[in-house]
């Protein structure tokens, strides 16, 4: 086994274990940033083929999971702005049928706050969504963005008024 084949075989590892751990929460995230579950679906499992074909320019294995969030981030404004093709091509979906664990969530309160979060202008809907659903700081949302650790607390202030406003408004 030569070089080459070890790399891809750890590649792999990382691959598979990263997929068993966050594969669901990185469909769950695309799912704040597009409407269709199966979309959301492809979005992901392209995430980890990008993230296949360069596991071996990842130096620091430990930023795998911030690396593909980035990459999940990226397609799903890509898909927004003007979709794959791919996706384009394919019949529409079946109609997203909600879990039992769903079910259990309060769906109005879940509903209205979704409606409000897609309301907000896109980076503020991406520094909220990555702070509170991915629990991740402003440093680390600046670097997964592309934007100075300011505008993201600017982001953060900005979206966590408007949707108090509009969650406070609504009751």
């Amino acid at each position: 086994m030569d070089d080459e084949d070890v790399d891809v075989a750890i590649g792999d590892g990382l691959l598979v274990a990263l997929f068993e751990s966050e594969g669901a929460a990185l469909v769950h995230m695309a799912r704040w940033y597009v409407d269709d579950k199966t979309a959301a679906e492809d979005l992901v499992q392209e995430a980890f083929i990008r993230l296949a074909r360069h596991a071996h320019r990842l130096r620091d294995r430990t930023k795998a999971t911030a690396y593909l969030r980035v990459i999940v981030v990226n397609l799903a404004r890509d898909h927004n702005r003007r979709g794959f093709v791919s996706l384009r091509h394919r019949p529409p979906a079946e109609p997203y049928e909600a879990s039992a664990e769903d079910h259990a969530v309060d769906r109005a309160a879940r509903d209205e706050v979704i409606a409000a979060l897609r309301g907000l202008p896109t980076r503020q809907r991406e520094c909220i969504s990555l702070h509170y659903y991915y629990d991740l700081g402003v440093a680390e949302i600046a670097s997964a963005l592309g934007l100075s650790e300011n505008s993201v607390k600017t982001h953060l202030r900005r979206g966590r008024k408007s949707l108090s406003e509009t969650l406070d408004g609504s009751r």
